[in-house]
């Protein structure tokens, strides 16, 4: 009877930061939802027409729409590699013992805990400026013409940006998942005289797979709505070549003033999030099933 009264009390102790937050969650996405069945623009005074699906019928068809996505699939698949593949390295070498180990550790986490926005000044104005970049500099020292990386490569320059940003992350989850594996397996390969890409692709590379596939989940969920970076940068150019499903929502929502349309991107982009984090999920139960 006591355990019971113990349980009701705790959810009743709960409801109000649960009801806050279903509030913070639900109320906007219903007024994202209304505003996308009505034609609302923000230059055109009056009353609000409601028009059905037909928001949802323009962002779909829009060539704009199909750039941005598959842009924003090269940005994520493209930070994803890097920051896993970077991350294991680094996990690695993080994990030898060498002389001032935890000051490294600390260097390396670094960029996570920079903000997006001055991440990007900086990658924009002191690396990659075309001018007087870092990268610039050392083109003409070895005798080649600067690279104007945002407007000869503009989505691949945001996906180094966002890497660099990330692969602390990766490291740090991928070096605590090195850290519990079993050091007598490594040893006992050591005695059947395996070498050292035996060990890694037979014993650490299985062992890393469910953090691999933690890092893909958490890193995919805000991948898929970076903003902050292409702002900053590229401004979605030049045309829609560095345009993400993000920013193109941005761009007709507060750049062209159709709140609709912004409106029925808003919500496309919120189910194509919820398909990838429910596939994701799957595979992450498979994973831990396996």
């Amino acid at each position: 009877m006591a355990t019971t009264n113990s349980r009701t009390l705790a959810r009743f102790m709960l409801l109000p930061s649960v009801i806050l937050l279903l509030a913070w969650m639900i109320v906007p996405l219903c007024m994202t939802l209304y505003f996308s069945f009505i034609d609302y623009n923000l230059l055109v005074p009056g009353d609000k027409e409601f028009v059905g699906f037909l928001n949802y019928e323009f962002f779909l068809t829009d060539p704009a729409f199909f750039e941005s996505f598959f842009n924003t699939l090269y940005l994520v698949t493209g930070v994803l590699l890097i920051t896993i593949c970077g991350g294991i390295g680094l996990a690695i070498l993080l994990d030898q013992a060498i002389w001032g180990r935890n000051y490294v550790r600390i260097m390396v986490l670094a960029p996570f805990f920079v903000m997006p926005t001055v991440s990007a000044l900086v990658w924009k104005n002191m690396l990659m400026n075309p001018v007087n970049g870092l990268f610039a500099h050392f083109a003409i020292w070895l005798g080649f013409e600067p690279i104007d990386f945002f407007a000869q490569m503009p989505l691949f320059s945001i996906i180094i940006i966002v890497s660099w940003q990330w692969l602390p992350f990766a490291a740090l989850i991928l070096l605590t998942a090195i850290q519990s594996l079993d050091r007598e397996q490594l040893e006992a390969a050591d005695l059947d005289g395996a070498g050292p890409f035996s060990k890694f692709f037979y014993i650490v590379l299985p062992h890393l797979s469910r953090a691999v596939t933690a890092v893909i989940l958490i890193e995919t969920i805000f991948l898929l709505s970076i903003f902050a970076e292409i702002l900053v940068t590229t401004s979605g150019g030049p045309g829609y070549s560095s345009t993400n499903i993000t920013y193109l929502i941005y761009t007709q929502s507060l750049l062209q003033f159709d709140v609709g349309g912004g409106s029925a991107g808003g919500i496309v982009a919120v189910i194509i999030a919820n398909i990838v984090a429910i596939f994701l999920m799957r595979l992450i139960g498979k994973n831990l099933e396996g």
